[in-house]
């Protein structure tokens, strides 16, 4: 009975938490003070482990909670919870565009979804090139950030490619450049 209510609960969340992960916070609180799972304190702990942690927070912090009520069973079960009314909304948006995929409308909308979605990127990876580049007030420029900038010029464009390496090898290799650069 718990599994079926910590689904239910977090259908619930991931149906109306818009916006990401900490969109998913009120809800999450809101279940603390209604069920009496987990306290408030214990939430922020949830929270601070799921930002810490690789993957979206929002479902990071479902998994938590699902596992802090009722093990594994219960962290799979918040987990899928929080992703299905996602699945669900995208299969659906997913059969109507299908259907008017060749609507000269449609088609009108892509065409300057494009540029925009180029845009965001551009604009994105530009904030990332100024912070690494800029000095801060005080500061010289970040070296190590101008360093790893040249390193992966090297790599992606004059070195050829043997071996796939595995994903998690890079983030090694970035989490180390991350503390390296904190120091």
């Amino acid at each position: 009975m718990i599994l079926l209510r910590l689904f239910y609960e977090f259908f619930k969340t991931g149906l109306f938490a818009v916006g990401g992960g900490l969109a998913t916070l009120p809800f999450l609180s809101a279940l603390a003070d209604k069920t009496g799972w987990y306290t408030q304190s214990q939430l922020m702990d949830m929270l601070a482990v799921s930002e810490s942690t690789p993957g979206p927070i929002g479902v990071n912090t479902a998994t938590y909670v699902g596992f802090t009520v009722a093990g594994v069973p219960g962290a799979i079960v918040a987990t899928l919870g929080l992703v299905c009314p996602s699945i669900i909304i995208i299969l659906i948006v997913a059969t109507i565009l299908n259907a008017f995929r060749h609507n000269k409308y449609v088609e009108s909308v892509f065409r300057c979804l494009r540029p925009a979605s180029v845009a965001l990127i551009a604009a994105a990876g530009l904030s990332v090139v100024l912070e690494t580049f800029t000095p801060a007030a005080g500061a010289g420029f970040n070296w190590i950030g101008l360093a790893l900038a040249g390193v992966l010029i090297v790599l992606t464009h004059w070195v050829p490619q043997t071996k796939k390496l595995h994903p998690i090898v890079w983030i090694v290799l970035s989490a180390l450049v991350g503390i390296l650069a904190g120091m």
